[in-house]
């Protein structure tokens, strides 16, 4: 698999992430359970931001040392673009995670411990299918065409879901999971496992776990095929993702107070979908400029956020489930 990237750039981004989650799993560990507010999601999300501005400018440096201005400045805006695309669609990942989280009452003291190993759960699979679909595409280029097709419909299908209200009272890996798996009452802290009657059983949290769990691989089929769109170089394609990741706790608890004045959001990444999909169909025909799909995308996202804001938001979530 043919990359841009140094080995030692691949050097510095693994310790980027592995500092990024030391600071997530040992210095935030010892806040203990807590509910994250508003200011210290926008705090963290900020940080998220800057980091991954600046690994963007020493890929620019690096790339600039060796293949000049020109490449450089190609290649740090295909990394924005695709962390662009990947922070917007998470943030439909967001909203499916608010919903699991609403459903099951869960409270806010818990919902950071599931999404900091819900980050790693992702960050593992991503690796994997990024690699892998490089490869892929390498060796069997027609296949973007088949990626673009998928986005297509997948943008189709979300936009189609958007106006509907979502429930996961007939989710049939919830069903399935509550029967394979006995369950408690009520939630035991921050454990997954608990003792009753005698017998060791999973907490709601688990199965909250789970969930968050299949909605990481579902949404990653949906989303790594996006990023192939803007480029197949496997550095580019798998930093933009990860980074895009790092942030996602925090993100989510930005978000969470401020969902419902967004609800047309969705319709946005429908249709960044059906136009991401149609520049991979494209591709051999009539390649659209990175610059020109960062500013289709931005623009799209911001005339949703726009309306979003003018018009009147969907009905609150019902009511939480235990």
């Amino acid at each position: 698999m043919d990359t841009i990237a140094p080995i030692w750039l691949w050097s510095v981004f693994v310790a980027t992430v592995l500092v990024a989650l030391f600071v997530d799993f040992v210095v935030l560990k010892k806040q203990g359970a807590h509910a994250v507010g508003v200011r210290e999601a926008a705090w963290w999300s900020l940080i998220w931001v800057a980091v991954s501005l600046a690994f963007n400018g020493l890929l620019w440096w690096a790339v600039q040392q060796d293949h000049g201005t020109a490449l450089a400045n190609e290649k740090s805006l295909e990394f924005l673009t695709g962390y662009l695309i990947e922070k917007s669609l998470a943030v439909d990942n967001i909203f499916v995670f608010l919903m699991i989280f609403t459903y099951f009452a869960v409270p806010p003291a818990y919902q950071k411990r599931v999404l900091m190993i819900g980050i790693i759960g992702a960050i593992v699979l991503r690796t994997l299918m990024i690699l892998a679909g490089a490869w892929l595409i390498q060796e069997f280029h027609w296949l973007l065409y088949v990626f673009g097709a998928f986005l297509v419909l997948t943008g189709v299908k979300m936009w189609w879901a958007a106006g509907q209200d979502n429930s996961l009272d007939d989710n049939p890996a919830l069903k399935l999971l509550r029967r394979v798996l006995p369950v408690s009452k009520g939630f035991d802290g921050e454990k997954f496992f608990t003792v009753e009657n005698g017998k060791r059983i999973a907490t709601p949290l688990m199965l909250v776990i789970a969930l968050v769990g299949l909605t990481d691989v579902i949404f990653a089929v949906d989303s790594i095929p996006a990023i192939f769109a803007i480029t197949t170089d496997p550095f580019i394609v798998l930093t933009s993702n990860v980074f895009a990741i790092l942030g996602l706790r925090a993100m989510y608890f930005l978000l969470a107070a401020v969902a419902e004045r967004f609800h047309l959001l969705s319709y946005g990444l429908a249709v960044v979908l059906v136009f991401i999909g149609t520049k991979m169909m494209l591709i051999d025909v009539f390649k659209i400029p990175v610059a020109v799909s960062l500013g289709v995308v931005a623009a799209i996202l911001g005339v949703t956020m726009w309306l979003s804001m003018r018009t009147a938001p969907k009905p609150k979530l019902s009511s939480p489930q235990a």
